[in-house]
């Protein structure tokens, strides 16, 4: 099932609920998105790592369980393909025009719900740009769950993990408050980070204070970091809120952190729904 969120035609921002997806990929719900003209900024089982969905929610570690797809790095190992994909399965949602919330549930390959998520994406219009709010909750389902990242396992600098945003661009310049290039936006907590291709320029935004993840060589992607220097801990009743904005545009942002401003200030609002409190 398909949820289009903004757009006509070939322009559009779309959920994909995911279920049909091959188990090495981690089925799960990803958005596909366009510029307002139709550039893509989004690419789906790119060839280099056929299981980058659009932007998703994919974290490699849950205690053992990869919602990433692929491969999974182990310490001494490397990186190996193993029987350890779960899957996301939407067992409720809301559908509006510019506004989709679900319920999600993570289960391990057994069938063993891990967490329980509520989430809240939502796509505008402003001044010429599409603007994408994601806002997730996630809970541990029964018992303490865990966070790992490759970095945590062992590999250095690969501390990917959250809602991973995949673009289609083969090079483009990077931005963040802390300065350009890449050494600036890997591993900077700025709030923002800008991404200019020759092809459409996206500023992204996030409220959680996780590091960036960014690679512009080989691919350009980036995420707002989950586990970072140790594996991260979600005990029973406490809620990870994760969330990110991204502006999209087809002519450069000449102020990325007025365009950040805003999206975080929506971020902020949305907050309450994506808990569940307003769905």
């Amino acid at each position: 099932m398909t949820t289009r969120l903004i757009g006509a035609g070939a322009a559009a921002v779309e959920q994909h609920e995911g279920a049909d997806l091959r188990r090495s990929f981690s089925p799960r719900p990803f958005v596909t998105a366009t510029t307002p003209s139709g550039t893509p900024v989004t690419q789906v089982s790119p060839g280099d790592h056929l299981h980058h969905l659009g932007a998703s929610l994919a974290l490699p570690d849950v205690e053992g369980t990869s919602f990433w797809g692929g491969r999974t790095y182990r310490s001494g190992h490397g990186s190996v393909m193993l029987d350890n994909h779960g899957a996301q399965l939407v067992e409720e949602q809301d559908t509006r025009p510019g506004h989709l919330w679900q319920r999600i549930a993570w289960l391990d390959p057994r069938g063993r719900r891990l967490l329980d998520e509520t989430r809240l994406i939502t796509a505008h219009d402003e001044t010429g740009s599409w603007n994408v709010g994601w806002t997730s909750r996630l809970t541990a389902a029964s018992d303490e769950v865990t966070f790992g990242s490759p970095q945590t396992n062992g590999r250095a600098g690969a501390f990917y993990g959250g809602i991973f945003w995949r673009t289609p661009f083969t090079r483009a310049r990077v931005t963040t408050a802390d300065g350009e290039g890449i050494d600036a936006a890997h591993g900077s907590r700025s709030t923002w980070l800008a991404i200019e291709s020759p092809a459409a320029s996206l500023v992204a935004a996030t409220t959680t204070s996780m590091p960036w993840f960014v690679r512009t060589q080989g691919y350009v992607g980036f995420l707002p970091a989950v586990a970072v220097t140790e594996r991260r801990r979600l005990v029973p009743g406490e809620p990870l809120l994760l969330d990110l904005a991204v502006s999209i545009s087809d002519e450069q942002h000449r102020d990325p952190a007025g365009v950040a401003s805003r999206l975080l200030a929506h971020l902020r609002a949305a907050a309450p729904e994506a808990a569940g409190a307003t769905a």
